[in-house]
């Protein structure tokens, strides 16, 4: 995968001493998500962030952008489909680490929607474990059938996890969240949720910024004045 997408340099002007990789929902593109970047710049200042395009352009149309093919016909393509862009999305997180030199545990993974379900995907199969994950009106792909045991025998890391979604959301309704947490909870992964109440599927100011201060405290940063 090119890695193509807006960034943003650290605020502070010097070095990036982490990185904040942030992934785009179905039919996006990396532009859409880097003014959350520019919403965390002043509680992160020594962050760099980087949104990448996804590979595929969509099914859709529209000119966005997928990290997999979406047709709502087949209950195993989700599955099949984090797998197919696992791979490219890892080579692309490790060409960002070298570029930085950086360690993963310098490294958060933010993603919306179907970006967030890659996060969660591949944050938890990475040998190191990442700083964080946020996943952002998404949930946890798992394989049909495989139960519990079968979640639990991918996991190669353990990385704290914030899921934040809304009550009103149509596209992922939010029971995906309280799975989401049930199942994680249950293969010993640190979670974290938070609820927007009368938001549809996107981000409040509330979960942007609760966010933003989970990501500061995985990071080990002062709590902002």
């Amino acid at each position: 995968m090119t890695a193509i997408g807006p960034r943003l340099k650290p605020r502070s002007g010097g070095v990036a001493r982490q990185l904040v990789i942030l992934l785009h929902g179905f039919g996006a593109d990396g532009g859409d998500l880097i003014e959350i970047g520019r919403a965390w710049q002043p509680w992160l200042p020594d962050a760099a962030f980087f949104a990448p395009h996804a590979p595929e352009p969509c099914i859709a149309g529209g000119g966005g952008r997928q990290w997999f093919s979406l047709t709502f016909r087949d209950t195993r393509e989700r599955w099949r489909g984090v797998n197919h862009a696992a791979p490219a999305l890892d080579g692309l997180i490790d060409a960002e680490l070298a570029s930085h030199r950086l360690r993963p545990q310098q490294v958060a993974l933010v993603g919306f929607s179907q970006g967030a379900m890659m996060a969660l995907h591949l944050g938890l199969r990475r040998a190191e474990a990442f700083a964080a994950i946020v996943g952002l009106s998404g949930g946890l792909v798992t394989e049909e059938g495989a139960g519990l045991d079968g979640f639990a025998a991918g996991i190669r890391s353990r990385p704290p996890i914030l899921l934040s979604h809304g009550d009103r959301d149509e596209v992922i309704p939010v029971g995906a969240l309280f799975s989401s947490a049930r199942t994680l909870a249950a293969a010993d992964v640190p979670c974290e949720w938070h609820l927007s109440t009368g938001v549809a599927h996107g981000v409040d100011e509330t979960a942007l910024q609760h966010a933003g201060l989970f990501l500061v405290r995985a990071f080990g940063l002062p709590f902002p004045a």
